[in-house]
């Protein structure tokens, strides 16, 4: 796998673009997105293009995310914290695959062309502000942090912009996903031994997100 890490300028704009990953995990997307309701009533969603729109610049993040998280697996050592960190990252990435077919599926119901992943993904601007590398299995640790970090912050910001109130639901609901993949991986720092708080704060936010990152 080719290890791209310039990211198109396009892509390029705030580390708050990189996270808007609205979807479901919850089976039956139809019902639990109220997609049925959209089909049904087409003023409704003709209201929903825009949130296509928008879902589909999720999902690209998606396919980001789990890209990413395959990308490090290969990484990681054969030792204890190697393989505690695989386990942890493939939980991680089974939750965002979830993610993945949910946005595709309401991408289409919305009318929209669901964005197809690429072969390789950025984490260029994570590693020059020293969120993580790939160079360890602490540092690939650190960056899977940052990654969902930004996610989390991303839905307080983005999922505002969306007009249905079913994928608005939907979108909070997958923003405290992320909140607790980032949680999960502060605590298996906690468990090897690194003096840290789980919850470093009461808010996720753009202006405390120093607080839950961790340097290399």
């Amino acid at each position: 796998m080719s290890e791209r890490l310039i990211l198109p300028a396009r892509r390029a704009k705030s580390f708050s673009r990189r996270g808007m990953l609205v979807g479901s995990a919850i089976a039956g997307v139809s019902s639990a997105l109220g997609l049925s309701a959209l089909t049904a009533r087409p003023s409704y969603a003709a209201k929903g293009n825009g949130d296509a729109t928008i879902l589909n610049n999720a999902l690209y993040y998606e396919h980001q995310a789990i890209w990413a998280y395959s990308f490090a697996a290969g990484k990681l050592s054969d030792t204890d914290v190697g393989r505690a960190v695989k386990a942890l990252a493939l939980r991680n990435q089974a939750d965002h695959k979830a993610h993945r077919d949910a946005l595709t599926k309401a991408v289409q119901s919305l009318g929209g062309k669901p964005v197809a992943a690429e072969a390789s993904y950025d984490v260029s601007s994570y590693i020059q502000r020293g969120e993580g590398n790939v160079d360890s299995d602490v540092n690939i640790a650190k960056l899977a942090l940052a990654l969902e970090i930004d996610a989390a912050i991303a839905y307080t910001t983005e999922v505002a912009k969306l007009k249905t109130p079913a994928l608005i639901t939907a979108g909070a609901s997958i923003g405290s996903t992320e909140s607790a993949h980032a949680t999960a991986i502060r605590a298996a720092f906690v468990s090897l031994g690194v003096n840290i708080p789980y919850v470093p704060s009461s808010f996720i936010s753009a202006e405390n997100r120093s607080a839950w990152i961790l340097k290399v």
